[in-house]
């Protein structure tokens, strides 16, 4: 039914008071919210779910369960008559009022509601807030926009990444992407967060494929927004999936805003957005070029493992390791763990050639206090050593778990290969590289191999048949794409080193000699090696304690771990590092 012409007068607040009198009830009073594109004088834009009162508490449930992705503004009982809210349009499209759906299949496109009056009176009106705007993000940030391929709004697209379940609503996260010059993402980040707190913020950047997005070309809704070769696709929520979560319920009749359409609703009625103080503006770091991968962290966080690694940076045995620092190492490598989901470690550096075995003291405690956090995390976590050590590494486990260092044993391996073949083998589901095992490796004061082939100690002594070709796993990791790897070393002799090999050569006593020639996509330097496996630990602490982090890391689905859980605190290593004995 048309309005009188008197209603185009009306103040839309009252209007909405007499569309929904009882949502206005129910929504939250009035709050401060930042103008975006979308917006009109006194509106804020949102989108309208319409489901049968049965489905009410589970949609409402669903919502709580993923409120990163869906910020439920308010609900209210669907009301007779039902007159027609003001709709926005994408500016390239003239869409609908409604789309209608029963069982799950969308069967029709509705100006009005108001032959439904009756099956209006058992249901419920959902309004979900969609305030936050990319185009003025990207306005901000100076990012130009893109044209679209086709004529309807910005593509969306259905991922492998599922949302929190809740009854009957069981649906894929569904995400908008646009294009960002990879020199331009930090500003971008920081614009997002100035414009939109933490709803502006991104729950991907990198490679649509880790999304289970095969062809960006193809979007689910809408149209492609073109990538050109120095782009770095940037993804956010988008308000579709709670389209696809009324669709997985299979309701017998159920009416929702269109894709591309928005309603305006009174900006008095609208509850802040979730919020972060200015300091907490994302910081944005590269994590792996092959899948491109890019993490965020808070700058806070990121500045307390920044002095992290100035600490574990003391050289007590002034062997000039000064030299071999690389800025944000330990940052980028505790952001490449904590995204992965099954981890490698290997430790062992014989040097004491009158005991049996000869390994050193330092490597292996770091190794498994690195282990321990990792399991607390609920990461798959195993260790490689050399056979001949195996049963000292047996005794190492077993001590932790029963010292309560470990909450189950670590599973421990051997290598033994002789060639990149059996090293691939090793790392990878039936030797294919496209299912490998471990997404992470890491070696902490793991004997290197140098340049000839050989691997020596700090004193040039060539100590090869005391050590299992480990370094064929990184060297075979670095051609199989999904797999990071870390080197953690305190001397450049170590496994993982060969990233600032020409430092040691240059800097470190016998460097030209000793200096490993493998390398690890991140090299974290240490006075003590263990001090490094400590810190990584650590810093995966900060990291998970992060909410910025913590948000993107499980793509805003679900709910937030409780910060400093209690079991990751009692994980952490409390080691003294000026009172540990290691040997040099």
């Amino acid at each position: 039914m048309p309005f009188p012409a008197a209603h185009s007068r009306m103040p839309f607040s009252l209007l909405l008071r007499f569309c929904l009198p009882s949502a206005i009830r129910t929504l939250p009073k009035a709050a401060h919210i930042r103008n975006t594109s979308s917006m009109t004088e006194g509106r804020q834009p949102a989108s309208v779910m319409v489901l049968p009162r049965s489905l009410a508490p589970a949609f409402e449930s669903f919502c709580q369960g993923n409120r990163g992705l869906l910020p439920l503004l308010g609900q209210s009982e669907a009301v007779k008559p039902f007159p027609q809210l003001s709709t926005v349009p994408d500016i390239r499209t003239i869409c609908p009022q409604f789309q209608k759906y029963e069982f799950g299949a969308c069967t029709g496109m509705l100006t009005s509601l108001e032959g439904y009056s009756e099956q209006l009176k058992d249901m419920v009106t959902f309004i979900i807030d969609c305030s936050f705007s990319i185009e003025e993000a990207l306005e901000q940030a100076g990012i130009p926009g893109r044209d679209l391929t086709g004529p309807s709004h910005a593509g969306a697209y259905k991922t492998t990444v599922p949302c929190a379940t809740i009854a009957g609503f069981c649906c894929p996260l569904v995400v908008t992407m646009r294009p960002v010059p990879k020199d331009k993402l930090e500003r971008l980040l920081r614009a997002t967060h100035s414009v939109g707190g933490q709803q502006g913020q991104p729950i991907h950047i990198g490679d649509p494929e880790l999304l289970g997005i095969k062809a960006l070309s193809k979007p689910d809704y809408g149209s492609y927004v073109e990538c050109r070769p120095e782009d770095v696709p940037v993804f956010w929520p988008s308000q579709l999936t709670s389209l696809e979560a009324v669709i997985s319920c299979k309701a017998p009749l159920a009416f929702t805003s269109p894709p591309g359409c928005i309603v305006m609703i009174p900006k008095d009625t609208v509850s802040p957005a979730s919020c972060l103080p200015p300091e907490m503006v994302p910081e944005v770091h590269a994590i792996s070029k092959d899948p491109l991968h890019y993490s965020i962290v808070s700058a806070p966080a990121a500045q307390r493992v920044r002095e992290l690694e100035s600490t574990i940076a003391i050289d007590p045995g002034n062997r000039g390791i000064g030299h071999l620092l690389l800025k944000d190492e330990l940052l980028q490598a505790a952001l490449s763990l904590s995204h992965a989901s099954s981890i490698l470690i290997t430790t062992g550096f014989p040097t004491h050639f009158n005991h049996e075995p000869p390994e050193e003291t330092d490597g292996p405690p770091g190794a498994i206090a690195l282990a321990a956090f990792l399991q607390v995390l609920g990461k798959e976590t195993a260790i490689v050593v050399d056979q001949r050590a195996l049963n000292l590494h047996m005794k190492i486990v077993e001590d932790a778990v029963k010292q309560g260092v470990l909450k189950t044993p670590v599973p421990l391996l051997t290598y033994q290969g002789r060639s990149m073949e059996d090293a691939q083998a090793f790392l990878c589901k039936d030797g294919d590289p496209k299912s490998p095992r471990f997404d992470h490796l890491v070696a902490i004061e793991r004997a290197g191999r140098a340049a000839d082939g050989n691997y020596y100690n700090a004193r040039k002594m060539n100590i090869k048949h005391l050590v299992d070709p480990i370094d064929d796993i990184f060297l075979a990791a670095q051609k199989i794409p999904g797999i990071s790897s870390t080197g953690i070393g305190d001397g450049g002799n170590e496994l993982g080193m060969g990233r600032v090999k020409e430092a040691v050569k240059k800097y470190i006593r016998n460097g030209d000699v000793i200096a490993c020639d493998v390398e690890a996509d991140f090299a974290i330097i240490a006075g003590v090696s263990n001090w490094g496996g400590y810190a990584l630990a650590c810093a995966l602490y900060i990291l998970n304690s992060c909410q910025v982090h913590e948000r993107y890391l499980r793509r805003a689905t679900g709910l937030s771990r409780g910060a400093g859980e209690q079991s990751w605190i009692q994980a952490l290593p409390s080691v003294d590092k000026d009172e540990e004995c290691v040997a040099y």
